[in-house]
């Protein structure tokens, strides 16, 4: 039995990632396979991750359109760029077997498609059992598969114990949408914690870490910050040790959540009412809405 699934595919193999949530998969993947990807496609927070991990000897790249050779191409599923599409596209017109990853639980379909295009894979991974019905659902004539996914577990593993005097991190993403309040959903979030904390049961006198997302622009919550006494922006380099000083774990949809989870954290959605419902499926995650 392989340490990794990465061990099951025919080389040479190449990796395409963007975005952090798959990129943190394959990597993690790939660090307990027998042998190092032959060709390696990052950009974005996924370039970050990769050099962190392995440094600059994997010889990136970040062109997904150079796939000739190899026999099997594995990419993430991210929303902020275009290259990992892309390389599955390459993939099919040179007849190359993909893999594609998928780190959440919501709009699959849509992370296969660009202005009208859609490029499946031969194969999805998944790391858990509701990610694997979902995709089961969404994409019957395709082959689903679960793997353990080692990067949560090593994260959970760097957490350690939950800290009696442990503080608030609130783990930030891109809300794509002011429901209709004229305010970017991730600052509604942060503000519906601040009035409600009392009710989730966190002391007043407790500090907040602000971590934003790989996406989020150097700055972008600085202000509010500034703005609320006790608030502190969090610069742990990962997220088992950002998770390491946490009590509790607050956010919105984040994959985050379900790291925090697997760690013993008490975990929080603070979308506000007038927002979507939290789309994670999975129901020890509080909904700081309904308390």
């Amino acid at each position: 039995m392989p340490n990794s699934p990465i061990d099951s595919l025919p080389r040479p193999l190449a990796v395409a990632v963007h975005d952090a949530g798959a990129a943190n998969m394959i990597a993690a993947w790939v660090e307990a396979a027998s042998a190092s990807p032959e060709h390696v496609i990052a950009a974005g927070p996924g370039a970050t991750i990769w050099r962190a991990r392995f440094g600059n000897a994997a010889g990136i790249s970040d062109k997904p359109d150079k796939v000739q050779g190899l026999a099997t191409l594995i990419s993430g599923t991210g929303w902020a760029s275009n290259l990992e599409h892309r390389a599955r596209i390459s993939a099919a017109e040179a007849g190359i077997r993909s893999v594609a990853v998928i780190d959440h639980w919501v709009n699959y379909a849509m992370r296969f498609q660009r202005e009208g295009l859609v490029q499946l894979p031969n194969t999805i991974w998944v790391g858990d059992e509701d990610a694997a019905a979902i995709a089961r659902s969404e994409f019957p004539g395709i082959t689903i598969e679960q793997h353990s996914n080692l990067y949560l577990a090593e994260q959970a593993r760097e957490a350690g114990q939950v800290p009696a005097d442990g503080d608030v991190l609130f783990l930030l993403e891109p809300a794509r949408s002011d429901w209709g309040k004229g305010q970017p959903g991730e600052f509604q979030a942060l503000d519906y914690l601040a009035g409600r904390r009392d009710v989730a049961g966190i002391p007043a006198d407790t500090p907040v870490r602000i971590r934003p997302h790989p996406s989020d622009p150097a700055g972008k919550y600085d202000a509010w910050i500034a703005a609320h006494p006790g608030t502190a922006l969090d610069t742990s380099p990962d997220m088992g040790s950002a998770l390491a000083r946490a009590r509790w774990v607050v956010g919105m949809n984040s994959a985050g959540l379900v790291i925090a989870l697997e760690a013993g954290r008490t975990v929080i959605s603070a979308l506000p009412p007038h927002a979507p419902p939290c789309v994670l499926p999975h129901a020890a995650i509080a909904r700081l809405c309904e308390l």
